[in-house]
C-alpha cells in the first residue's frame, strides 16, 4: 500500500513539472551555458549569442520631432568648407574670425586684464578729475600753487564797516509796539468821545476796512487813541473797530 502511494506522488510532481513554463537562461550566449561558475573565455574568443530584438522587429522610421540629418557646424566667412585638422586650417579660421570680430566695430578687441589702464572719457567737461592724482600732477606743481595763492592774495579786499543808515521822514505807528504798550481789555474807556451817533456812525466807517488791524493802523495814524477824527473808537477804548489787542500779548508770553 505505502508503494502504491509513494508512486501516485512520484507521477503527480512529473506532471507538475511538466506543466511550469521554461524559465530561460540569463546567462545564455555568453559561454556560461553549462556551468554558471565556469571561467570566463579567453581574450580573443568569439562569444555568439542572439540580439535582445531581432532586426525584424526595429523599426526605421524617424521618431517624431526628431531631426533627420546632421546640420554642420557654422563656419565663419571667408573659411574653406573642407573639413581639415590641419595647423593651416586653424590658423586661417582663427584671422577669419579676428577679422569679423573686428569689422562690427572697427577696433580690436582689448583683453581684459588687471595690468590695462583706465578708459579714457572723452567729451564730457563736466566731470571734474580733481580726485586723480596724475591729472592735476601733470597741470599743477608746488610752485604753480604757490603763484596762485599770491594772486589771490592780491586781489583780496577788506570792507571796512559803516554806520547805520538813519531812518528818515515820518515813521507810521506799529499795531504790534502799540498793542504791547497796553494792558487795559477791550471795552474799557480810558479817552473821552463826543458827538451825535457815534456807534452808527462807527458801524458805517468800520465797513470801509478790509481787516480790524487796518481800521487800528488809520486810527492811530489819525491821531489815535487820544483823537477820533474818523469815528472808528466809539466807546473809547483805545482799540478801533473791534481790534484786539491780546493775541500779540500771548505771543510775547510764548516766546518768553
Amino acid at each position: 500500500m505505502r508503494g502504491l502511494v509513494a508512486l501516485a506522488a512520484i507521477g503527480s510532481l512529473s506532471a507538475l513539472s511538466a506543466c511550469s513554463p521554461r524559465v530561460p537562461d540569463s546567462a545564455a550566449g555568453v559561454g556560461l551555458d553549462n556551468d554558471p561558475f565556469a571561467a570566463a573565455p579567453a581574450a580573443g574568443t568569439t562569444i555568439y549569442g542572439e540580439p535582445l530584438v531581432p532586426p525584424s522587429r526595429v523599426s526605421s522610421e524617424p521618431l517624431p520631432g526628431a531631426a533627420t540629418s546632421i546640420s554642420p557646424a557654422p563656419r565663419y566667412a571667408g573659411t574653406s568648407t573642407t573639413s581639415s585638422t590641419g595647423s593651416s586650417d586653424i590658423a586661417a579660421e582663427t584671422a577669419a574670425a579676428l577679422r569679423a570680430s573686428q569689422s562690427n566695430s572697427g577696433r580690436a578687441p582689448l583683453e581684459a586684464s588687471p595690468s590695462n589702464p583706465a578708459p579714457q572719457l572723452v567729451g564730457n567737461p563736466g566731470l571734474s578729475d580733481e580726485n586723480s592724482f596724475e591729472a592735476v600732477s601733470a597741470r599743477q606743481t608746488i610752485e604753480s600753487d604757490a603763484a596762485r595763492l599770491q594772486q589771490q592774495r592780491s586781489q583780496y579786499q577788506q570792507v571796512q564797516p559803516t554806520a547805520l543808515p538813519s531812518q528818515s521822514g515820518a515813521r507810521s505807528p506799529n499795531i504790534v509796539k502799540y498793542a504791547l504798550s497796553t494792558s487795559h481789555p477791550v471795552g474799557t474807556k480810558l479817552y473821552s468821545r463826543s458827538g451825535i451817533n457815534l456807534k452808527s456812525r462807527s458801524a458805517r466807517n468800520c465797513a470801509g476796512f478790509s481787516s480790524a488791524e487796518l481800521a487800528q493802523l488809520a486810527f492811530l495814524e489819525a491821531g489815535g487813541p487820544q483823537r477820533d477824527r474818523k469815528v472808528l473808537d466809539p466807546d473809547g477804548d483805545g482799540y478801533a473797530c473791534g481790534w484786539d489787542p491780546r493775541p500779540y500779548r500771548l505771543a510775547v508770553r510764548g516766546n518768553s
